[in-house]
C-alpha cells in the first residue's frame, strides 16, 4: 500500500508539461506586471499615463510639427491629451496588416522612433510609451485628423472595441487621446492638477516656442479660473530665472549658452544665488533624468575647470593656493541642463538617469566655449562668481578642520557613544531603532519604557541650532548637533557613509505642541540637509504620540487626533452607559483633566506627562505605536519649503503663513 501511495505522489509532482508555459501576447504583459512599465500603480505611475501622452505631442513639437499641447483634467476620472501635429498615420501596416494607428495603440515597441527618419529625436526610449497607457486604461479613444479626414478608434483595457472609422471632413491635423485609467490597476484614481501643472509649466520652458494649455473640468467651476497657458521664448535661460525668482542673486546675468558636438544639442543655463546648497535639473529630450547622468556629470567637470583656469589667468588663485573643488563651485549653483540626443541610453523605462559616454564629452565641449566667452564678457559677473566660491572653499577647509575634530573626538572617546545617549543591546542596524527625544523629562520616561534589547535613547536638550542658516563649521559648533552625528556613525558631508549607519530606524519624537513641531522641523531640516540618504532609504520615521488618555470606570483607551477622540468617548461611553447623549463637558479641573459625567479625560501636553509603561504602550510598542515615515516626494518643493521656513528671509515666511494660516488647527499659545 505504501509503495502505490509513493508512486502516485512522484507521478502528480512531474505533472510539468508544455501546457504549463504561459504566453501572454498584445498588451497582457502590461496588465500582468504594470510596475515593469509605469513604475508603480500609485500616485507617480497614474500621473506616468499623463507624461507618456503628452510626451508624443511634445516629440511632434521637437520635430518641428506641433506648436499647441493641450491637457484637460475631465469628469469621472478621464484625461484629455489635443495636439496640432501631424496626426498618427492611420493607412493600413505593411507588417502587422492593420491600421498603423491600432499598432501604435496596441503593440509594444511599435512607432516612429526606431530607425525612421519621423523623429531626429524624441522622449520615447523603448516604443511602449501610448500603447502602456491603452493597456492600463478601462476606456481610451484617439482620434485623428489628417490629410482633410477625421478618424477615431475606441480600446478597452487594450484591446481595439471596434475597427478605425472614417468621421468625416476636417481642417488641420493633429491628435486627440482620452483615456479613462482602469480602477483595477490603480487603487487611487485622483490627479494631481498643481503637479500636472508643475510638469507641464517645465515642458514648456524646455521646449521655446510651444504653447501648452492645461485646464481643469472636474470641480465644475469656471473653466477659465481653471485653466492654464505657458508659454515661453526664453527656453531654460527663463527656467533659471524661474527657479531663483525668490532668491537673492550675486550677479546680473543668467549664463546660457547652447551647440551641437557629436550629434547631441546641448542647452545649458545657470545662476548662482545666496545659498549654501546647490539645484540642478538635467534633461535628455525633455525627459526629466532625476538621477542625472553624464550630460550633468559633464557641466560640472566643465564648470569647475573652466573657474579654475579663469581665476589662474586672472591671478585671482595664486600658484600656492589649491584650485576650486567640484563642491565649492557647487554652491548656490541653480542650473538647468537639456540635451536633445537620436538614441537616448536611459537606465529603466522611468528613465532616471542617461547614460551615453559621447554626452559628457560634448557638454564638456560646449559649456568650456561658452563659459569662458561669458566669463571675459561679464568681469563683474565673473568677480562675484569667483568670489563666492572662494568663500566656500574657505568654508569647507574650516569645516575639514571642525569635521575631523568631531570625529577624532568620537575616536578617542573609544568610539564610545555620547553619555546621554542610552543604547541597545543590539549591534544589527537592521533591527535597531533610535528615538531623539525633546528633553531630559521625556528622555527618562523613553529610557524607562523602551525595550533597550534593540531601542536607544538619545535625549537632546532644547531646540538645535537651525542649519539652514549656517555652513558646516558653525553647524559642528553646536554640542547637540555633534552629539547627533557620533550617535548614528555615518560621519557627514563628504565623509558621509550611509553603510555605517547604526540604525535602521532613527524616529523623532517631539511633544504635540507649537515647541514639539519646531524642534521636529529644525530635526527635519538637518536631516534633509545633511543627511538625505537616510530619508531616502525610507529610515526616518516620526513618532506620533497620543493627544488624550479617555478612561471610563476602569476602561481606558487613548487617542491620537480630535476626531478620534470623539469616537473613543462614544465607544467607552457605550460601554457605560447607552445614553451617551447625557455626557455633558464640566470646567478643566486644576490637574489638567477635562470631567465629563462619567468619563475623564486628559489631554497630553508632553511626552515627560507619560510615565514610562504609558509611553511603551502608546508610542514605541511595535504591536500598537504609529509612526510616520519621512518621504521626498518633490525635491524642489521640498527645497523651496525649508528655503521659506528655516532660511534668513522673512518675506517668503510671512507670505506662508498668511497663506496658511486658516489651515492651521489646535494650535498652542
Amino acid at each position: 500500500m505504501a509503495k502505490k501511495t509513493i508512486k502516485k505522489s512522484v507521478k502528480k509532482e512531474a505533472g510539468y508539461t508544455a501546457a504549463d508555459i504561459y504566453v501572454l501576447e498584445g498588451l497582457d504583459p502590461v496588465r500582468k506586471r504594470p510596475g515593469m512599465y509605469i513604475g508603480s500603480t500609485g500616485p507617480d505611475g497614474l500621473h506616468h499615463l499623463v507624461w507618456e501622452c503628452v510626451d508624443n505631442s511634445l516629440d511632434e513639437a521637437m520635430a518641428g510639427h506641433a506648436k499647441n499641447i493641450e491637457v484637460v483634467l475631465m469628469k469621472g476620472n478621464r484625461v484629455k491629451t489635443i495636439d496640432d501635429g501631424r496626426g498618427i498615420p492611420v493607412e493600413i501596416h505593411p507588417q502587422t496588416k492593420k491600421s498603423a494607428l491600432e499598432t501604435v495603440m496596441t503593440t509594444l515597441h511599435a512607432g516612429a522612433k526606431f530607425g525612421s527618419k519621423a523623429y531626429q529625436v524624441s522622449g520615447g526610449l523603448h516604443g511602449v510609451g501610448v500603447s502602456v497607457v491603452c493597456a492600463l486604461s478601462s476606456w481610451m479613444k484617439a482620434e485623428i485628423c489628417r490629410d482633410g479626414f477625421r478618424y477615431s478608434q475606441e480600446y478597452l483595457k487594450g484591446k481595439p472595441k471596434s475597427k478605425v472609422q472614417k468621421l468625416g471632413s476636417c481642417r488641420g491635423s493633429g491628435t486627440t487621446v482620452i483615456f479613462e485609467a482602469d480602477p483595477s490597476i490603480f487603487k487611487e484614481i485622483k490627479y494631481d492638477f498643481k503637479r500636472i501643472l508643475g510638469h507641464l509649466r517645465q515642458q514648456a520652458y524646455l521646449t521655446r516656442g510651444v504653447k501648452i494649455r492645461v485646464s481643469d473640468e472636474r470641480s465644475g467651476q469656471d473653466a477659465e479660473k481653471m485653466t492654464y497657458d505657458f508659454y515661453f521664448e526664453g527656453g531654460i535661460s527663463s527656467y533659471v530665472k524661474y527657479l531663483v525668482r525668490d532668491s537673492e542673486t550675486h550677479y546680473n546675468n543668467v549664463f546660457y549658452c547652447t551647440g551641437e558636438k557629436e550629434n547631441v544639442l546641448v542647452e545649458v543655463s545657470f545662476q548662482y544665488i545666496d545659498d549654501v546648497e546647490c539645484y540642478e535639473e538635467s534633461f535628455a529630450n525633455n525627459i526629466y533624468t532625476q538621477e542625472g547622468g553624464t550630460h550633468l556629470t559633464g557641466l560640472r567637470t566643465a564648470l569647475t575647470r573652466g573657474l579654475n583656469d579663469y581665476a589662474r589667468k586672472n591671478n585671482i588663485l595664486k600658484e600656492k593656493d589649491d584650485n576650486l573643488t567640484g563642491e565649492d563651485t557647487k554652491e548656490g549653483l541653480v542650473a538647468v541642463v537639456s540635451v536633445k540626443i537620436r538614441e537616448p541610453q536611459f537606465e529603466g523605462q522611468t528613465k532616471a538617469k542617461l547614460g551615453n559616454v559621447e554626452v559628457k564629452s560634448a557638454v564638456e565641449t560646449v559649456v568650456s566655449e561658452g563659459l569662458s566667452d561669458f566669463l571675459e564678457r561679464n568681469p563683474n559677473d565673473a568677480s562675484a562668481i569667483l568670489d563666492k566660491c572662494l568663500l566656500s572653499a574657505k568654508a569647507r577647509k574650516a569645516a575639514r578642520a571642525a569635521k575631523e575634530t568631531v570625529l577624532r573626538k568620537g575616536v578617542l572617546d573609544g568610539l564610545s557613544l555620547p553619555g546621554k545617549l542610552s543604547d541597545c543591546i543590539s549591534r544589527d542596524p537592521s533591527k535597531s531603532e533610535l528615538y531623539i527625544v525633546e528633553g531630559p523629562s521625556a528622555g527618562g520616561s523613553a529610557k524607562g519604557g523602551r525595550d533597550r534589547r534593540f531601542q536607544a535613547i538619545l535625549p537632546l536638550r532644547g531646540k538645535i541650532l537651525n542649519v539652514e542658516r549656517v555652513r558646516l563649521d558653525k553647524m559642528l559648533d553646536s554640542k547637540e548637533v555633534r552629539t547627533l552625528i557620533i550617535a548614528l556613525g555615518t560621519a557627514i558631508a563628504q565623509d558621509f557613509d550611509i553603510e555605517k549607519l547604526r540604525y535602521h530606524k532613527v524616529v523623532i519624537m517631539c511633544d504635540a505642541d507649537s515647541d514639539g513641531n519646531h524642534i521636529k522641523t529644525l530635526l527635519l531640516t538637518l536631516f534633509y540637509r545633511h543627511f538625505r540618504p537616510l530619508i531616502e532609504k525610507g529610515y526616518l520615521y516620526i513618532a506620533q504620540p497620543p493627544l488624550y488618555k479617555i478612561q471610563v470606570g476602569r476602561e481606558m483607551k487613548y487617542a491620537y487626533s480630535e476626531d478620534e477622540k470623539s469616537k473613543v468617548i462614544a465607544e467607552l461611553s457605550a460601554l457605560k452607559t447607552k445614553k451617551t447623549e447625557d455626557l455633558d463637558l464640566a470646567q478643566d479641573s486644576e490637574d489638567g483633566v477635562k470631567k465629563m459625567k462619567g468619563v475623564s479625560i486628559q489631554r497630553y501636553k508632553g511626552l515627560g506627562e507619560m510615565n514610562p509603561e504609558q509611553l511603551w504602550e502608546t508610542t514605541m510598542n511595535p504591536a500598537n505605536r504609529i509612526f510616520r515615515q519621512v518621504v521626498i516626494e518633490d525635491g524642489r518643493s521640498a527645497d523651496k519649503i525649508f528655503d521659506i521656513l528655516m532660511g534668513g528671509e522673512v518675506m517668503p515666511r510671512k507670505k506662508f503663513i498668511l497663506a496658511y494660516a486658516k489651515e492651521a488647527k489646535n494650535i498652542d499659545v
